[in-house]
């Protein structure tokens, strides 16, 4: 929805809440995010309680060996007031694991403000907002107080808590030994015995502000979502003391936290930093296609922002790109616990740049990644703490040739082609030779093949330990779709670059591909694809229904045969489609498991066994789109249920998957680049 100010139109989406309502779980398991185009960021539930260990007023983007590390864990927060009552707002962490969520009684609402987390409290007469908000490309947190009423306002105390830790590590791992509090004048550090870590800069902007030192440390605190997920959850936090300021009337109380240098920190103020944001959103609005500046693609342009990141900490790369007048881009592929990854990346490139007007950054992407191809492959992934990347994976440098397809289509930017072209050559010279992990086209049929025990390399990935899922070690049905795409995309631009006959040698592979595809896919049984053939290399095929088979349809260069579209797109329609996505594997299959759920294991087992998966509705639609061409004004039904879970785990974002069954409860991520990517490129195609 969009609410109207005095300026530009600030985009809504609200969440009321009832403080006389019996159940409070609901606050215990929405969650909000902000981020720093560093990958760093903030998040918490609605309540102010920490569920998870990824949880943290700030989540600093560090470089490598640190990564990504919880520098700030807490806040209390109270309002003390002259006759001695003290309320408490947010959801506080006893000794013992005792959660209070009597905050809960002066809660009226959440939103965000053009993705931006806002709190609203009533408290006698009086309003108090709250804000949090991440200064871009800083590993900075501003959280804000203001109030609004009449009669003498309260004092605010503050009190911060910290562990810090990375943020992938156990909530159990040791505080070690006393941390310090260093202060000078109005400034104040916290320094942790373990040297490696940086300390942690704060300030309180206010008036009368003061800080009182009065250590404690909270024993036993719960992680009540990592507890639900079989994981360590219960930690302690240490707190120097507090914060304290007097709320003015109509005036703001900022607490800063940052692990930049003061000079850093100095340069905006609270009310600068928050109006310079808001400036920047309103850009990423006017430059988004025109059909994505109101209402949920609006939402959706300011969730696919929270992925597009400078990559904190490779300055190796960054003085690379420097040199040729360029920069380093990646994506994040979700929050929490993702970090940059190649298929991802490249699966969400047009929905988060290229809708979005963000095609100077799109360039950056393609050529950030075209610098990391070793092999013929483009990394599988950065793993948080270090600098190299790993190219298991068959699939992602394949997506490479579509995202640069489209970016292309949308720029006209031939100097990049140019510069490409020879990478891409070697990517296609390394498939057709043999690269790493078996991946390989087979002389005999033209077709890819992949797979290497002990490795999962295509999207439906999921490994643990020794046990690798879903192997789909063979010719996969959407790594041969993927495959000649990039055939022809590259036939296509060796044409139109004059290298014919070197663009004829391509065709020539292309079209060995495609009479293979279309006689060896086709399983005449159930009317769709195989999803893989020549299973580890035998003459076994697997005639597991899957989304897989889509892409033999959607993507710009079909490889099955039109004839056939309409039966495979009717199959999907009837076995995997969901409101919020496509099954990963058709209800009818003995391994079917329609809920996510339970320890590690449990949803490893499901992750791509029925459980929905939202970035799915993209290829979905496309095909539908090509059966259906006379129906693109309907094809926005597909869509409908996503607003709705919008509300749901993480607000205003896109969950990873879903349960394959009603209600089809979000999982995994609270926030995935490609689920935000697709539904937002879909909502734009069917406007």
């Amino acid at each position: 929805m969009h609410e109207k100010s005095s300026s530009n139109p600030v985009v809504v989406r609200s969440m009321a809440w009832e403080p006389t309502r019996p159940s409070r779980e609901i606050l215990l398991n929405r969650e909000w995010l902000v981020t720093n185009g560093l990958g760093g960021y903030a998040s918490g539930t609605v309540s102010g309680a920490i569920t998870r260990k990824y949880h943290g007023i700030l989540v600093a983007a560090l470089p490598a060996p640190l990564g990504r590390v919880v520098m700030w864990n807490h806040v209390s927060e109270f309002l003390r007031f002259d006759d001695n009552e003290v309320v408490s707002l947010g959801a506080e962490e006893r000794a013992g694991g005792q959660l209070d969520l009597h905050g809960a009684e002066y809660l009226c609402e959440f939103r965000l403000e053009d993705g931006m987390p806002v709190w609203i409290y009533h408290v006698r007469d009086l309003v108090i907002e709250k804000r949090v908000l991440l200064p871009h490309l800083q590993n900075t947190v501003h959280v804000s107080y203001q109030i609004i009423g009449s009669g003498k306002p309260p004092r605010l105390e503050l009190r911060p808590a910290f562990h810090f830790r990375h943020h992938e590590d156990a909530v159990d791992v040791s505080l070690g030994e006393p941390y310090k509090l260093i202060a000078v004048n109005d400034r104040y550090k916290i320094v942790s015995p373990r040297r490696k870590f940086p300390p942690l800069r704060m300030r309180l902007f206010g008036h009368a502000s003061a800080f009182t030192l009065a250590q404690s440390t909270i024993h036993q605190v719960v992680y009540r979502t990592e507890q639900a997920r079989g994981y360590a959850h219960e930690g302690v936090l240490w707190s120097p003391g507090f914060f304290q300021v007097e709320l003015a009337d109509e005036k703001t109380a900022t607490l800063v936290g940052s692990t930049e240098p003061w000079d850093i920190i100095d340069v905006l103020n609270p009310a600068e930093v928050l109006a310079s944001e808001r400036e920047r959103r309103a850009r990423l609005l006017a430059d988004a296609d025109a059909d994505a500046r109101e209402g949920v693609a609006a939402e959706l342009v300011f969730a696919g922002d929270q992925f597009v990141i400078t990559p904190a900490g490779r300055a190796q790369e960054a003085a690379r790109a420097h040199a040729a007048g360029d920069e380093v881009r990646t994506v994040i592929a979700g929050y929490h616990w993702f970090t940059d990854w190649g298929r991802d990346t490249m699966i969400s490139l047009e929905g988060l740049t290229l809708v979005t007007g963000r095609c100077v950054e799109a360039g950056y992407i393609l050529r950030t990644f075209a610098h990391y191809v070793r092999d013929g492959l483009i990394p599988n992934m950065f793993p948080d703490r270090q600098k190299e990347g790993l190219y298991h994976t068959a699939d992602a440098t394949l997506w490479f040739f579509h995202a640069l397809g489209r970016y292309l289509k949308k720029s006209e930017d031939r100097i990049t082609l140019r510069q490409l072209l020879p990478i891409l050559v070697d990517i296609a010279e390394h498939h057709l030779r043999g690269t790493k992990f078996n991946i390989h086209v087979d002389p005999e049929d033209g077709l890819l093949i992949q797979g290497q025990e002990g490795y999962q390399l295509t999207w439906m990935d999921a490994k643990m330990g020794d046990w690798v899922v879903t192997p789909r070690r063979g010719k996969a049905v959407e790594i041969n779709a993927l495959w000649f795409n990039a055939l022809k995309l590259l036939e296509g631009w060796l044409r139109e670059t004059g290298s014919v006959a070197e663009a004829s040698r391509y065709e020539e592979h292309a079209r060995h591909a495609l009479e293979s595809f279309n006689r060896r896919f086709w399983f005449e049984e159930g009317g769709h694809l195989y999803d893989v053939v020549d299973v580890d290399g035998g003459g076994t095929n697997d005639s597991a229904c899957r989304p897989n088979q889509l892409f033999a349809i959607s993507l710009d260069h079909p490889v099955l045969d039109e004839s056939r579209w309409r039966s495979v797109v009717d199959v999907a329609e009837r076995e995997l489609l969901t409101p919020v996505g496509l099954r990963s594997l058709s209800p009818k299959h003995p391994d079917y498991k329609p809920i996510y759920g339970g320890d590690l294991r449990s949803r490893d087992g499901a992750y791509h066994q029925g459980t929905v998966w939202a970035w799915l509705i993209g290829p979905f639609i496309d095909a539908w789109s090509k059966v259906h061409p006379d129906e693109q004004g309907t094809a926005r039904k597909f869509l409908e249920r996503f607003p709705e879970s919008m509300n749901e785990n993480g607000i205003g974002t896109i969950s990873e998957v879903f349960d394959a069954r009603e209600p089809h409860t979000a999982g995994g991520c609270i926030a995935q680049a490609w689920s935000v990517a697709e539904v937002l490129r879909c909502w734009v195609k069917t406007a």
